[in-house]
């Protein structure tokens, strides 16, 4: 244990001497974290040093980092990087724990020991503990989550139950998909208890899940009463689109670009870019057009958008959206499923190169030999992680449908969005190394020669 913890903390520090950044999110962040500290207010600074209240962040990562700067000093970006290292290395002994309990007491420790050392050594996760972003956070509550879980239905009591709230609870104050967190696990709190020996009185679960939900609902009751009086808008999360009451939304463009986008090129070449930035169409994929007739179409919109100072007026946006209607139209089954399943793929098996100086056309093997080499290694990596997590879900260790079921609703969510991003399903990290270490325990079991137990069922 102690030596898979003292390489994962190299592995970390080595990513943070080499990778730290502080940039677009992380500047959003902190800036909410300066104001919250300096003058009590949840806001962005004005282009005149102006405040302007804001709702586009939920307020879990800015309480984070404004800790760290009344400790470390305002606007320490390192400081986080190094909480979030301790953090993420407490997460890893956390879900060793967990693991552990997934299996039979013969076989516990071997498959904490190997989760243990499939976090420690995750290239994908480790990078964000670098960068002063929520997914280092997000990941360890996730895992606290469980953790909490699984002492429930050991002992099922007030403290695991209260743990548990608090970790889904602020798991949704990071990013408003933490919330799924809570619906894919928290039924699992109560169901099977009776299947394993644990017979609570319905009279005492009734009251733990009234005031466990109170406790949960509470800061996002505050949250919302805070966006009205200050909006008078109702929003207890976060805007999809991360938008705050007046800004335009742009929904002709935004359906336009779920007719086409399907990776994280196309995420990073022309999403983000407009409007405010450059809009090259020729770096549209083929797909992006039906015929040269949508061709010429979407060349015009793209120079009315120049011409407009790269900024997308009603009119422009409106053009777009009927361009957007004419594709679905013709080809209903790629919009609704096809790019959607293609996009969660991307997500999922892409090279996790996104934090490193790879170029985004990494397969262009002329361009850059040796990163197209290392691109495929990763890819190579995300594999082997992934595979070991099917075997390791074909042992069906106790909880399967739980971890299964919460992998399965966060990739139908992110087949909703129009942007993919490999780090959208990094959240689901904690569930592939616990079923990969269930793999590799029950390996190396097999290879040491003990008796093969049957796992437990949910």
């Amino acid at each position: 244990m102690g030596l898979a913890l003292a390489v994962g903390l190299s592995l970390r520090l080595w990513m943070l001497k080499h990778f730290f950044e502080v940039n677009g999110d992380s500047l959003l962040y902190g800036a909410i974290a300066k104001n919250l500290l300096l003058h009590g207010r949840y806001a962005m600074t004005g282009g005149g040093g102006e405040l302007v209240p804001t709702l586009i962040r939920l307020p879990g990562y800015p309480l984070f980092l404004g800790v760290c700067f009344r400790l470390f000093g305002i606007g320490n970006y390192l400081s986080a990087a190094y909480v979030q290292i301790a953090v993420e290395l407490a997460g890893c002994l956390l879900l060793a724990d967990f693991a552990g309990r997934m299996v039979p007491a013969g076989g516990g420790n071997a498959v904490g020991q190997a989760t243990l050392w499939l976090a420690a050594l995750c290239p994908f996760t480790a990078v964000y503990t670098a960068e002063p972003l929520t997914e280092t956070l997000t990941l360890f509550f996730i895992t606290l989550t469980l953790g909490a879980l699984a002492r429930f239905r050991k002992q099922p009591g007030w403290p695991s139950a209260l743990w548990f709230t608090f970790a889904v609870c602020y798991a949704a104050l990071l990013r408003p998909d933490g919330a799924l967190v809570a619906v894919a696990l928290a039924p699992a709190l109560v169901i099977g208890l009776k299947s394993e020996g644990r017979v609570v009185p319905v009279k005492k679960l009734a009251r733990m899940a009234l005031v466990c939900v109170l406790l949960a609902l509470l800061p996002f009751a505050a949250w919302a009463v805070r966006n009205w009086r200050s909006f008078h808008v109702f929003q207890p999360l976060a805007p999809r689109l991360a938008n705050d009451p007046g800004e335009p939304t742009y929904p002709g463009w935004q359906r336009w670009m779920k007719t086409w986008c399907l990776d994280f090129t196309s995420t990073y070449d022309i999403y983000w870019n407009v409007p405010g930035g450059p809009f090259d169409i020729n770096k549209l994929p083929s797909r992006a057009f039906d015929s040269a007739a949508q061709r010429e179409e979407t060349a015009a919109l793209a120079t009315g958008y120049v011409d407009n100072g790269q900024d997308l007026s009603p009119q422009l946006d409106a053009g777009f959206g009927r361009l957007a209607s004419e594709r679905i139209a013709a080809h209903p089954l790629r919009y609704y499923l096809w790019l959607p399943l293609g996009r969660v793929a991307d997500m999922w098996l892409r090279p996790r190169v996104e934090n490193l100086p790879i170029d985004l056309d990494w397969w262009a093997y002329g361009r850059h030999r040796a990163e197209t080499r290392f691109s495929w290694s990763y890819a190579g990596l995300n594999a082997i992680y992934l595979a070991l997590a099917v075997v390791g879900l074909c042992w069906k260790p106790r909880l399967w449908p739980v971890l299964l079921g919460y992998v399965l609703l966060r990739s139908a969510l992110l087949a909703t969005i129009e942007a993919p991003e490999t780090r959208y399903t990094l959240e689901c990290f904690p569930m592939i190394f616990v079923l990969g270490g269930v793999a590799l325990g029950a390996g190396w079991r097999r290879i040491a020669g003990h008796k093969k137990q049957n796992a437990i069922f949910f």
